[in-house]
């Protein structure tokens, strides 16, 4: 399928649009390029701190325009998942959260309250904030029979200083402890992607999906059906790419190869 021939574009953030806050090469003219052609999309990540609105105005300080209803996180697709897991006859279900703003938002906005006495879920997120007695609470709530849910399996996140240990770690550190897998709603599973397709009223057949990590944005987006996308300008490698037993569908350097017009070099730079 050529680029022509999508009808709706999903692309990951970081990595592909932007780098440490910085925009890469085509991006801008990229989400102009489908504002101006009225093509449905959505910027994905599994990022579940802040909220949409926060990332809108962060990706604006980088020099993109996403509006916020064109921003998907993990925190938005768990709190849709969870709507439609609720039983309606019971009224609004109940989350004990371990997590920030973008998550509690969602799952508010989505009719859930925040309780720590005998709730339906468990919702672990990603915060910089994890304390020990909060991971306390969750474990003996769900040893009491709370389900467990959480956004994304991403173990560890970025920071200036190094590595920082990631929801991921922090629900391995509870599945530990109660002996109970969480049900992952985030990349690489599909229905964070499914979610979003949803959201978008888009089918899978005529959707495709830009992202820089084999392990996640491409396993999931062929799983969804989508048609995928691998851009070098984030963490793959060709070396990288070789380990994996599937491939995307078409390998590009950046987002700037997908530009209907090709971008002008600086004149500085000639």
């Amino acid at each position: 399928m050529s680029a022509e021939h999508i009808e709706c574009w999903l692309t990951d953030m970081d990595g592909v649009l932007v780098r440490e806050h910085e925009a890469l090469p085509g991006a801008a003219e990229l989400l102009e390029q489908w504002r101006r052609q009225d093509l449905p999309h959505l910027v994905l990540t599994n990022n579940s701190i802040y909220t949409a609105r926060d990332l809108s105005a962060r990706l604006r300080h980088s020099g993109l325009v996403v509006p916020e209803d064109r921003i998907w996180t993990s925190a938005l697709a768990t709190a849709t998942f969870l709507a439609q897991q609720a039983d309606a006859s019971q009224g609004s279900g109940s989350t004990y959260v371990v997590g920030e703003a973008g998550l509690t938002t969602a799952l508010h906005e989505a009719g859930f309250i925040m309780s720590e006495t005998d709730p339906d879920y468990v919702v672990v997120g990603e915060t910089r904030n994890y304390s020990f007695e909060a991971i306390t609470k969750a474990v003996r709530l769900i040893n009491d029979g709370a389900r467990f849910i959480v956004t994304n399996p991403d173990a560890t996140g970025p920071s200036p200083e190094g590595v920082l240990p990631a929801t991921g770690a922090i629900a391995a550190l509870i599945t530990k402890a109660t002996g109970s897998d969480p049900y992952v709603v985030g990349k690489p599973n599909p229905m964070m992607f499914r979610s979003a397709l949803n959201h978008l009223g888009a089918h899978s057949m005529q959707t495709a999906m830009i992202g820089d990590r084999m392990d996640t944005d491409i396993v999931a987006g062929m799983e969804a059906g989508m048609h995928t996308i691998l851009v070098m300008s984030g963490v793959s490698s060709q070396a990288s790419i070789s380990q994996y037993p599937f491939r995307p569908h078409r390998i590009i350097d950046g987002v700037y190869e997908l530009l209907d017009e090709p971008l002008v070099a600086d004149a500085s730079e000639a």
